[in-house]
């Protein structure tokens, strides 16, 4: 059987961390920020973690 290729799609927009999880950033930062407010900008600007019912899949297109 061939090798598992992983998404490269995926593998740009997640990172590992050291203990295994799964880091990612948040959507909705890239245009119509004039009618965001400053504290939800903010808050978009930190990464977050892959929610657990998602690693599934996520972890499988990384072909961990």
């Amino acid at each position: 059987m061939p090798k598992m290729k992983t998404h490269k799609g995926a593998a740009k927009r997640f990172k590992i961390t050291g203990s295994g999880k799964i880091k990612r950033s948040h959507a909705f930062k890239r245009h119509i920020l004039e009618s965001k407010t400053a504290k939800r900008k903010r808050t978009l600007r930190k990464a977050d973690l892959v929610n657990a019912g998602e690693m599934r899949r996520v972890k499988r297109m990384l072909c961990i």
